[in-house]
C-alpha cells in the first residue's frame, strides 16, 4: 500500500496552517512512515519530472534515505521538500 496520499496531506497541513517547516516537524511526519511505501514525484527543473516508487529506510536529522523497486538507494534533505522539489503523490 502506498501511502504518499495521506503524507502529502500532512505535509500540506503545514502550510494551510501558516506555521514554518522546521527540520524537526518534517522528521516528525517522516519517522512513522519508515520502511513503508510511497510515491515519489521529483522536479528536476525545466518541466522535467522523475517519479518512482520507494520505501523510505532510514530518517536522519536533515535527510532521509529512499530505497527504489530496483534497490538503488536515493537521498533527499529535509529542504527539497520545503521547497517543493520533491512531493509526494
Amino acid at each position: 500500500m502506498v501511502l504518499g496520499g495521506l503524507l502529502r496531506k500532512e505535509l500540506c497541513m503545514l502550510d494551510i496552517q501558516g506555521r514554518l517547516c522546521s527540520n524537526e516537524m518534517i522528521r516528525n511526519f517522516l519517522l512513522p512512515h519508515v520502511g513503508k511505501k510511497v510515491r515519489i514525484k521529483y522536479n528536476l527543473g525545466r518541466n522535467k519530472f522523475e517519479s518512482f516508487s520507494a520505501e523510505i529506510i532510514s530518517v536522519y536529522n536533515c535527510l532521509f534515505l529512499v530505497k527504489l523497486d530496483n534497490n538503488t538507494i536515493k537521498s533527499f534533505s529535509f529542504s527539497d521538500i520545503i521547497t517543493k522539489k520533491i512531493k509526494f503523490t
